[in-house]
């Protein structure tokens, strides 16, 4: 040990005294500012099933492979990262003396093996992410760029601190190699041995790679330390744990049921509910939970889900990566203020503070950010505009790598507004309202429930009060009774049933709205009132029934989403499901049988809350191939199909910035060349006819072109392909015809059921 190596261990152990003490203070800091959020006893357990989920998701990368050009890459630096540590304290010994090693495994050949694969892992891995990051520059692609908005400074850090990281440790190896203190064989030192017969024989510069292997290890310390907003480098720690605390201990996303609307840790029953005590959504950054300010931490700013978004894909300002980095930047600001005791009633007032001098101590920016509304066009930390342009599609729970949940924490800021603030797109008015009065959003009489069925050549069945051996309940859906587009799927759907045998029955007038869209609008309070509504009716049609005969079958996408996933938290547990499985189940059975295949190319529109919200892919694309019709994907398909644009009550709200989301996906379903669109949900039927009607009129598309359900295909190959009666003069073009000639004409031109009373518009 010369002078040489003393000075170089001392200048190692002084500045990782203090980059390890920066590091352990920002650590005890951020759990500090973590749990300023609200309580969620929720994600406590059960530990077995967590573990399980967390080990496979961080070992087998199976979240990081949904892109699978960078997952393998993230991957090497994950593990370089990890298990890299022993080598960077192992660095403390070679400053000091080259021949240092780990006793018992440093001269081992297994070790030195992990060693290469570790070093060169390393810089492969940080080199191939700074070259994606590089070809995936805003400057290049703008808005469609995953990096726009993301900090670059930071992912550049982080980066070059790993390149160097797996540099150091070849660096070591390979002078140790060249000064003859190891000897490895080739195949554990295929890199370094090579590259040792270029290097002198020095045992200074092992010591001097391990100082530099040390100092940007502890400088990543000292700089993450003192930057607890740099999601880039934190997600190394916090992942773990986010990912942990899921919302769904069986290892899913947080997509299907809503998390329900939570005061205190505890779900919130509006009927008990005090509005001076508890929380109703969140209107303030510490009204989020701790997991949600965990989700704030954790975001590297990758941009997956900004790049699915479609909002952001057409022109709108919500971009999910800005709206969680916006909150977290606002948390960790306000941070100061919370922990000092800061607190404001709903007017605005401080009450957490008092005495002569209040704010004495804390930092002024602290307290201007304390003074931010969360929500807000004038200075708000987002911007309405952000808020109200999601559409609940669920493709950012889907494709983040570390499990944020963005679809609960915007849903939770819309009943802030809704139900505190009553601060609103004014378009809701009217379907709150209808919700209500008339319990469907289109404040449709419920006499007409029925109304669809008139020109069927069979009897519906109405439930009359006794379920007896009616094997489905079919819930119609508000859409499928009211909307004239969805209620050729419902009447498909029954004629289907009828010809297989299925013996079901349907409620007629006792239906109601099962409040998905006041539930996704923040209308926590509508929401509540229609289910119970709606439990306590299909609870005693089901009332002498045994709970695995309790069946409903559902049209809507929508619907099924609820009455699934949503109802068993308000007493209602029934088997749901959706057309498509069932028609394929008796197609399978040969209760079904095409007999005559269309000769038509079909694209598919996947659903939101029938894909990605409940993983159903399967069943709609076999009906389209049991139809005889030619599948033809779209390249957004899957857990990656775009949105419609109806979600999250969007169907309500007017689209007034950028393009059209509809248009957007009907212009990739043409890149198919279709001659017919099909889905499975009659707001995605409603959304793809008014945007194929726009393409139409603009000369895009073709007249014949038409959208139809997956049960309409399958009707047609079953029926022989029965001809349709030609639609009369001057029917609208593009529509499908119905038996009776009438066209497939949108709501919007030509209303339908009854006329709404003037005091109810």
């Amino acid at each position: 040990m010369g002078a040489l190596q003393i000075t170089l261990g001392v200048i190692g152990v002084a500045v990782s005294v203090v980059a390890w003490g920066v590091f352990g203070a920002g650590v005890l800091r951020q759990i500090k500012i973590i749990r300023l959020g609200q309580p969620d006893a929720t994600r406590n357990g059960p530990f077995v099933p967590r573990l399980n989920t967390l080990i496979k998701e961080f070992a087998a990368h199976t979240r990081m492979n949904k892109l699978r050009h960078v997952g393998p890459w993230h991957w090497l630096v994950m593990w370089g990262f990890l298990l890299g540590s022993l080598a960077l304290f192992e660095a403390y010994g070679e400053t000091f003396n080259p021949h240092f090693a780990w006793p018992i495994i440093g001269h081992w050949a297994p070790w030195q093996l992990l060693l290469e694969l570790l070093g060169l892992g390393t810089v492969v891995g940080g080199v191939a992410l700074a070259i994606i990051r590089q070809a995936n520059h805003p400057r290049r692609a703008d808005r469609q760029s995953r990096f726009a908005g993301s900090n670059f400074k930071y992912a550049y850090f982080v980066e070059a601190v790993v390149i160097i990281e797996g540099l150091g440790i070849l660096g070591v190896k390979a002078f140790k190699i060249s000064s003859g203190i190891e000897d490895p064989a080739l195949w554990s030192s295929f890199v370094t041995q090579p590259l040792a017969e270029l290097l002198p024989t020095s045992t200074a510069a092992v010591s001097i790679m391990a100082l530099i292997k040390l100092l940007s290890g502890m400088i990543w310390l000292y700089v993450v330390g003192t930057t607890l907003t740099m999601g880039v480098a934190w997600h190394r720690f916090s992942a773990f744990f986010n990912i942990y605390f899921k919302r769904e201990d069986d290892g899913g996303v947080a997509l299907g049921k809503l998390k329900p609307m939570m005061s205190g840790g505890k779900p919130i029953d509006l009927e008990e509910a005090d509005p001076d005590e508890d929380t109703f959504g969140v209107g303030k950054v510490e009204d989020f939970s701790w997991k949600g300010w965990l989700d704030f931490s954790t975001c590297t700013e990758c941009g997956r889900c900004q790049s699915q978004c479609p909002a952001w894909n057409t022109g709108k300002p919500l971009s999910p990566k800005l709206l969680i980095t916006q909150l977290r930047d606002h948390a960790y600001a306000k941070a100061p203020y919370l922990l000092a005791g800061g607190k404001k009633d709903m007017a605005g007032d401080e009450v957490g503070l008092t005495g002569d001098n209040p704010y004495a101590g804390i930092d002024v920016l602290a307290i201007a950010e304390a003074d931010r509304a969360l929500i807000g066009d004038d200075g708000g930390v987002i911007d309405p505009e952000v808020l109200w342009s999601c559409t609940s599609c669920g493709a950012c729970v889907e494709q983040c790598p570390v499990d944020i949940e963005h679809v609960d924490h915007i849903v939770d800021m819309r009943r802030y507004q809704v139900m505190i603030e009553s601060n609103f797109p004014t378009e809701l008015n009217a379907m709150f309202k209808n919700l209500e009065n008339k319990g469907n959003p289109w404040g449709q009489n419920a006499k007409d429930r029925m109304a669809w069925a008139d020109d069927l050549d069979f009897e519906v069945p109405v439930f009359d009060g006794d379920f007896g051996d009616t094997e489905y309940l079919f819930w119609v859906g508000c859409a499928g009774a009211f909307e004239d587009r969805a209620k050729k799927t419902t009447r498909a759907v029954a004629e289907l049933l009828h010809m297989a045998g299925v013996s079901y029955s349907v409620l007629g007038p006792e239906e109601t709205c099962t409040g998905d869209p006041a539930r996704r609008a923040g209308n926590e309070f509508v929401f509540q009132m229609l289910a119970q509504q709606n439990v306590e009716v299909l609870n005693s049609v089901f009332e002498d029934v045994e709970q695995a005969k309790r069946k409903i079958v559902v049209t809507c996408a929508h619907c099924f989403n609820t009455l699934a996933n949503e109802y068993p938290d308000l007493g209602g547990d029934y088997e749901v499901v959706h057309h498509t499985q069932l028609l394929n189940r008796l197609v399978r059975e040969k209760r079904l049988t095409p007999v005559a295949p269309i000769a038509e190319d079909v694209t598919y529109h996947d659903p939101c809350y029938l894909g990605r919200h409940n993983k159903v892919y399967e069943a709609p694309r076999e009906l389209v191939g049991a139809s005889g019709a030619a599948l033809r994907e779209m390249p957004r398909h899957g857990d990656r199909s775009m949105c419609c644009g109806a979600g999250g009550a969007r169907m309500w709200m007017e689209e007034r910035i950028g393009k059209r989301i509809n248009v957007e996906r009907v212009d990739e379903a043409l890149g198919t060349a279709p001659s017919k669109i099909a889905t499975g949900c009659p707001f995605c039927r409603v959304m793809l006819t008014d945007g194929v009607t726009s393409r139409q009129s603009d000369g895009m598309a073709s007249e014949q072109l038409e959208v139809v359900d997956v049960a309409q295909l399958l009707l047609t190959a079953v029926k022989r392909g029965e001809q349709k009666v030609p639609a009369p003069v001057g029917a609208t073009s593009g529509g499908e015809a119905e038996a009776d000639g009438r066209a497939d004409v949108p709501t919007d031109e030509v209303p339908t059921g009854t006329p709404q009373a003037e005091e109810d518009k």
